[in-house]
């Protein structure tokens, strides 16, 4: 057990972790964004952006998250897009996370009635007012359950980003392995800062239901 405190493990086990925290916190933050605004494409009264919506979805969510990092490494540079490899991997875990957010906050938009939209737009606030002031503040109390399981797992996806050069938790445990350690052990290490990774998660969002309890 005592495999983090030989040879310098240990500062190559703590950088890689904050990697990945850094990576599933930049990629947390930017699937939230692109999957908000996918779900107001999903319930617009514009078919345009509702088509565009549901193809997103139908192709990200459907498509291999390894696929999609070779996409974006490999070929965004071929389009002569140009980045580090941690940003091209914040892009491909941001793109595909944003599918499973929009269709969590379409599912809670469709549980507010509609009752609240049509009293909204009577006192003549327009599609973009009456979804951001009254419909998505009423679906985020719906939602925080289910969004806390898709969070729990960009983590979890971020050990892809280790076989595309980007030192989180998996390529440390590649590290570790080459160095002739019990891959056992390495196993149990890495795990470990998942599992702590998934209960912080889950514990900050237990806490903004409890306070949006509190506010209803």
């Amino acid at each position: 057990m005592g495999i983090l405190f030989e040879d310098g493990n240990f500062a190559l086990f703590r950088d890689s972790f904050l990697q990945t925290v850094e990576l599933s916190a930049l990629s947390a933050l930017l699937a939230l964004l692109i999957g908000t605004l996918l779900a107001a494409f999903r319930v617009s009264p514009v078919p345009a952006l509702r088509a565009f919506g549901t193809v997103w979805v139908n192709v990200f969510r459907n498509t291999p998250l390894t696929l999609l990092f070779f996409a974006v490494v490999f070929g965004l540079p071929r389009l002569d897009v140009h980045y580090s490899s941690f940003v091209f991997a914040v892009l491909a875990l941001g793109i595909y996370t944003a599918s499973f957010v929009c269709e969590v906050l379409r599912a809670g938009i469709n549980t507010v009635p509609l009752g609240q939209a049509e009293a909204a737009r009577s006192l003549g606030m327009g599609f973009g007012q009456t979804l951001t002031l009254i419909v998505l503040p009423q679906a985020a109390r719906t939602v925080l359950g289910p969004m806390s399981s898709v969070f729990i797992a960009l983590p979890r996806n971020s050990a892809i980003a280790g076989a595309f050069s980007i030192s989180e938790l998996y390529g440390a445990q590649q590290t570790l392995n080459e160095r002739g350690y019990s891959i056992l052990t390495i196993f149990f290490w890495v795990a470990l800062a998942y599992l702590f990774l998934s209960a912080v998660i889950g514990l900050i969002f237990r806490f903004l239901e409890n306070r949006l309890a509190v506010a209803r």
